[in-house]
């Protein structure tokens, strides 16, 4: 709950505390305050308890933190059912975007995968200008997009 508290911040909470409470009310406080939060747990639990008794058996397995969109998508990528980590592993990025970078800067990244894109008709010369349309040309119609 409290991971993010250094020494020095826990330190200050407690002169803090001394100061605001005194030294004599200071552990009624604290016995205050963990009861408050132990029943408020208590409650939340059987809260949990009481709808998943309601949804069923088949419900018997449902987790309340997988309501948490960031929960579900990390479980879900994480099944191997899927074969994602198959597809992540055999995506290289790095390689990727060197071919990009080549063919920005107009420069051949590989002959070998040149001729091989080239001769599969895939790939696209990003050097090259479009040729200029000519006068007597109508751009194609769209009756959809009027």
């Amino acid at each position: 709950m409290f991971n993010d508290i250094g020494p020095l911040e826990l330190v200050t909470l407690i002169v803090l505390a001394v100061l605001v409470f005194g030294p004599d009310k200071l552990p009624k406080v604290i016995q205050d305050v963990t009861r408050t939060i132990r029943k408020i747990r208590e409650f939340s639990e059987s809260a949990k308890n009481d709808i998943r008794e309601e949804l069923g058996p088949e419900f018997k397995d449902f987790e309340f933190e997988d309501l948490n969109p960031k929960t579900f998508i990390r479980k879900q990528l994480d099944n191997e059912d899927l074969g994602l980590k198959e597809i992540r592993n055999g995506f290289d990025l790095k390689k990727e975007m060197a071919e990009v970078t080549d063919a920005v800067h107009s420069r051949d990244s590989d002959t070998s995968s040149a001729s091989s894109a080239g001769s599969s008709g895939g790939s696209i010369d990003m050097t090259k200008k479009p040729q200029a349309p000519d006068p007597d040309d109508r751009p194609p119609f769209d009756a959809d997009a009027t």
